[in-house]
């Protein structure tokens, strides 16, 4: 019951996001009109269609999400068409003729004509506008959807669904009814319905439009109307369910019960391995290891997680590398395929697409390592780089407690190479630093971001650390830039032995040439594994990619330049 009062409070909070901007206009064009037989049924067709799509994309996967975009487009074309019908009446009567009939009646019960409003076309509209509604997925609607991949799909999943969207078409019917008393007032006060009425065709198809180009779940959606996180969050915490990881971790020798093992379940895919189960791995130690494969730091802890899976393999220790993609291009299977044949990973690899298996342990990082008993209890934690020699003892005493002598074992053999060799022990190195716009920090270039278009910038001079900035064509996203033009460059004022950057080819399969520079000058021997000493490297694959590594940490003025367009350019990470 908690749950499903959880679920319906998050729906209500919508009211108040900008993701419900795109349906207001179809709502309020009907506010003139009896609530009973108008509004109340179009909200209806909105939340139902909702819980049927969000309950279709848990039971079907990746296959919905193009059959969604089909639906998204067949209910642009149905709303286009009452958006026209409210500019212009006339309009039904040229339609085809097995269109006359429903096409007139839409135009009257949206213009407020002499004929009744009908409840069935009211409801066709709902459906329509419940096809196109993308609303925010906070803390509570994850929550739901990261249940239903866990646990799959069931009449539960379906209800608390439902629960969530009639909680936003309360907030919605609300609005509706206070808002047509004042469209009513307004008409009767100004007797100005013809134009209303063509206002609100007007705004139904600027809706359309929006919706149409993306804006809906683009820049609406980073729009700050009012933001609802903070009291959401505040919600699961404290109706928080029973089953997820809590923040402790214990340290020393401590070894604490954590909880029992989370499930697997949400796995997209597995890897050097069929589907494992926490039930079946009882009587196993586990290692859980979450990574991505251009985050640096998990890269670097790597080495250590094959050389203990190598040495523990014969005592019963089972690693499982859950694979929590970061970028949009991590999600891609073929990519993490040859990302795990590169790194020389033999043991098996669950594909976390959805982040289910994230959120069932309540993880926060990358990398993160979770140590599980035989008995399928998690008995502790260890997050980020670091942690080596504490970790192998936690692999050793659970080992033990498992009842197999391990005798005097010295540490694991590690052997690590590329950019997975070792890390710059100094704590004041440079941040990692995104270069999308929604989580971009120190961006020094003359007027900031232009978003999502291209634009010309124009690199200043770096003389503060940590400032970075773009010269030349950008197309500034969200997550990435990419270059626009040849000769596109970036700069950043950075402090580290090593700098990587990840990148990636637009269209996937044309490289792009670049060159780095240091300080103004060729990198020489400071150049990384991805360049030569003259700083030329080429982008081939979305991946990241080590430009330098000095003998050690300093403060240096680093520059790329790409010789051709279509570069991805995600983030920096140093060493």
């Amino acid at each position: 019951m908690i749950l499903f009062l959880l679920a319906y409070l998050g729906g209500a909070l919508t009211i108040v996001s900008p993701c419900i901007l795109p349906v207001l206009p179809f709502v309020f064009a009907r506010a003139d009109q009896p609530f009973v037989r108008s509004g109340l049924p179009m909200l209806l067709g909105m939340a139902v269609t909702f819980a049927g799509v969000a309950t279709l994309a848990v039971v079907g996967g990746g296959w919905v999400v193009e059959a969604n975009n089909y639906g998204r487009l067949a209910a642009l074309v149905i709303l286009g068409l009452f958006g026209l019908l409210l500019l212009f009446p006339a309009l039904a009567d040229r339609a085809t003729r097995p269109l006359v009939a429903l096409g007139s009646r839409l135009s009257q019960n949206a213009s407020g004509g002499h004929a009744r409003s009908s409840f069935l076309s009211s409801l066709l509209l709902g459906v329509a506008t419940g096809l196109l509604w993308a609303p925010c997925a906070g803390p509570v609607l994850g929550l739901l959807l990261t249940g239903a991949a866990l646990q799959g799909a069931s009449a539960q999943t379906s209800l608390l669904l439902l629960a969530y969207a009639l909680g936003a078409a309360t907030s919605l019917a609300l609005a509706l009814l206070v808002g047509g008393r004042v469209f009513a007032a307004m008409k009767r006060s100004i007797r100005a319905g013809e134009w209303v009425r063509k206002a609100l065709g007007a705004a139904v198809l600027a809706g359309v439009v929006a919706i149409g180009l993306g804006l809906d779940t683009g820049l609406l959606t980073r729009l700050s109307l009012a933001s609802t996180a903070r009291f959401e969050q505040s919600l699961l915490e404290r109706l928080h369910p029973d089953g997820a990881m809590p923040k402790a971790m214990p340290g020393g020798d401590t070894l604490a019960d954590m909880g029992p093992f989370p499930s697997l379940a949400g796995a997209t895919g597995w890897m050097n391995s069929p589907p494992l189960t926490a039930e079946g791995l009882r009587g196993k130690v586990v290692l859980i290891d979450f990574w991505t494969y251009s985050c640096i730091n998990c890269l670097r802890t790597i080495p250590y997680v094959k050389a203990w899976e190598a040495k523990y393999r014969d005592k019963g220790l089972v690693v499982i590398g859950v694979h929590t993609p970061e970028f949009a291009f991590e999600r891609d299977p073929d990519n993490v395929a040859k990302a795990i044949k590169d790194l020389g990973i033999t043991y098996p690899v669950a594909l976390d697409n959805r982040y289910a298996i994230w959120r069932g342990f309540d993880n926060r990082y990358w990398p993160a390592h979770y140590f599980i008993d035989a008995k399928g209890r998690v008995r502790a934690a260890r997050f980020g780089e670091g942690h080596q020699a504490e970790s192998e003892k936690i692999i050793q005493r659970l080992i033990a407690e498992n009842g197999v002598a391990l005798g005097a074992m010295d540490t694991a053999v590690v052997e690590a190479q590329g950019v997975g060799e070792g890390e710059s022990t100094r704590r004041d190195r440079s941040p990692e630093t995104y270069l999308g716009y929604d989580r971009a920090q120190h961006f020094a270039s003359p007027g900031g971001f232009v978003r999502d278009a291209r634009h010309d910038y124009v690199l200043p001079v770096l003389a503060v650390r940590n400032d970075w900035a773009l010269g030349g064509a950008w197309i500034v996203g969200g997550e990435h830039a990419v270059s626009a033009a040849p000769g596109a460059r970036i700069a950043f004022r950075f402090r580290g032995r090593d700098l990587h950057l990840v990148l990636g080819a637009g269209d996937g399969t044309q490289p792009v040439r670049f060159r780095i520079t240091i300080d103004g000058k060729a990198p020489g021997t400071d150049h990384g594994l991805d360049i030569d000493a003259g700083g030329n490297g080429t982008v081939t694959s979305q991946r990241l990619y080590q430009l330098v590594r000095q003998q050690g940490p300093q403060e240096r003025v680093f520059q790329i330049e790409f010789l051709d367009p279509g570069a991805q350019a995600f983030a920096f990470t140093f060493g």
